[in-house]
């Protein structure tokens, strides 16, 4: 089976007009076929209601629902995997609960975080921060643009292929400039969320990112 990692990721966050599954609702009607639902600081309870929900939206969309941390409630809802956080289970038993059809994504702010999931047999590793953004606490040292360059100078020396997603503060102008050093793609959560212009906002980067079919397949 391939496993298609898209270029384009947006990550949900607190809306004061929308809930979660709304979001997520949003993304896909706008082109976006990645969505990860991430929920801190919710119970397991809301989190399975938002991601059946998400789930049925990302159906209809022939979109792709990740579950943010919690590989119990993407084997219950069904959902196409999950992003595992430095802190979070480790992806090894992730993939005992999911299975081998399942996508399974890590973090890494670091090239030794890389190589240890690299080993965890991960499908893709989100990297970053790439600068400061509020939309996540305890945030690592900023990586920048030259941080990302020598990490995927590393990796082709060492030939290690795996889909490397920027995250942390990325805006639309940002984008060409990650691609062409290597990045396969980016995330993104904030930088969407100004409230009347969530759509938009996610068709920009849509624009950017996904309309050149440049799809990484993991065989």
């Amino acid at each position: 089976m391939n496993k298609q990692i898209e270029k384009f990721q947006y990550i949900t966050g607190q809306h004061h007009l929308h809930s979660y599954a709304e979001l997520a609702k949003l993304a896909y009607m706008n082109g976006c076929r990645w969505v990860q639902l991430r929920m801190k600081g919710h119970s397991a309870t809301q989190i399975e209601e938002e991601a059946r929900k998400s789930l049925a939206e990302a159906n209809i969309h022939n979109g792709i629902l990740i579950i943010n941390d919690h590989p119990e409630i993407a084997r219950a809802t069904g959902a196409h995997g999950v992003h595992l956080g430095k802190d979070d289970m480790q992806p090894s038993r992730a993939r005992q609960i999911l299975g081998y059809e399942a996508i399974i994504g890590g973090t890494a702010n670091t090239f030794d975080d890389i190589i240890r999931l690299v080993d965890e047999e991960v499908d893709y590793i989100g990297l970053g921060p790439f600068r400061y953004t509020t939309s996540k606490k305890n945030l690592s040292p900023i990586l920048g643009l030259d941080g990302y360059t020598e990490v995927m100078e590393r990796l082709k020396e060492l030939e290690i292929s795996i889909p490397i997603i920027a995250i942390g503060g990325i805006t639309v102008s940002d984008i060409e400039q990650l691609l062409n050093v290597g990045l396969h793609g980016l995330a993104v959560s904030g930088a969407v969320s100004v409230h009347e212009l969530f759509a938009g906002n996610i068709r920009q980067f849509v624009n950017k990112t996904v309309l050149n079919n440049q799809i990484k397949n993991i065989p």
